[in-house]
């Protein structure tokens, strides 16, 4: 039997939940999959509804409910005395709002990834609104839209052009990690990010909830990320330096070490 790590004494929880953010899926943490599993820890990956191999057509995705089914199913279905630390990326970070609203007891803790770590009646979208512009302006305006009911009904959902999305991105990512997500990436369903949450005191208020910035992050800039921690204060808040918006695939190594750090945290 192999030795089991000393730093695994320290980890009362075993599982890290791992929800992707817009556009991405499960296969994006693959990296982070195989170092949980060879520190001797169980990841459970997630793709949304619509996105990764699930088979939803993204454009049928309208709330943040149905959204984020698969991963409130797997919630549900953890035997009652278990808990799991809850990892979100970016827009990811809105369903772990949402599962910690409905979940608090099930979340040992919620790891906000340069995520979404929206304020109660917030908007995902309006934390990407620097980069994006104000939501009704981008509905309008954006060469991006995708328009899956017709042209005369409201857009469904989004996609970066390639050019851009490596730009925003994948600007310190391997380039074998970036072809990766050029050939995985699917459209980001509209309606789940242009909700306003309810979060409440007495449920998601007594969630644990860190968050890790991404100092090179042209997504969701070191400003707007130092920004939604003041508005909305974590326990704690840890740096990866040299980070685009993708850590799992620019700093691995350094994601991985952090990820064990907060679950050692007692």
């Amino acid at each position: 039997m192999p030795k089991v790590p000393d730093f695994l004494e320290n980890i009362n929880v075993k599982k890290f939940v791992l929800v992707h953010g817009e556009g991405f899926g499960a296969w994006c943490w693959y990296k982070t999959i195989a170092l949980l599993e060879e520190a001797g820890l169980f990841p459970i990956a997630i793709d949304l509804t619509g996105s990764g191999i699930d088979l939803a057509d993204t454009s049928s995705v309208t709330t943040l409910a149905e959204y984020s089914k698969p991963l409130i199913s797997y919630l549900e279905n953890l035997p009652e005395d278990e808990q799991v630390f809850l990892v979100g990326h970016s827009s990811g970070g809105a369903c772990v709002s949402y599962a910690l609203e409905h979940f608090p007891k099930k979340i040992s803790k919620a790891i906000f990834l340069c995520a979404t770590m929206v304020s109660d009646g917030q908007r995902p979208f309006d934390v990407f609104a620097e980069e994006l512009g104000s939501a009704e302006r981008f509905m309008q305006e954006s060469q991006f839209l995708i328009y899956g009911n017709g042209k005369d009904k409201p857009p469904t959902a989004f996609m970066f052009e390639k050019q851009q999305m490596k730009g925003l991105y994948f600007n310190q990512s391997p380039t074998k990690d970036v072809a990766l997500a050029m050939v995985s990436m699917r459209p980001i369903p509209l309606g789940p990010i242009m909700e306003k949450l309810s979060l409440s005191p007495e449920k998601y208020g007594t969630g644990r909830r860190f968050f890790i910035q991404t100092l090179d992050d042209r997504a969701l800039s070191p400003d707007v990320q130092e920004k939604l921690v003041r508005d909305n204060p974590p326990e704690r808040v840890f740096k990866i330096k040299g980070s685009d918006h993708c850590p799992f695939f620019s700093k691995p190594q350094s994601l991985h070490k952090m990820l064990l750090e907060i679950a050692q945290i007692p």
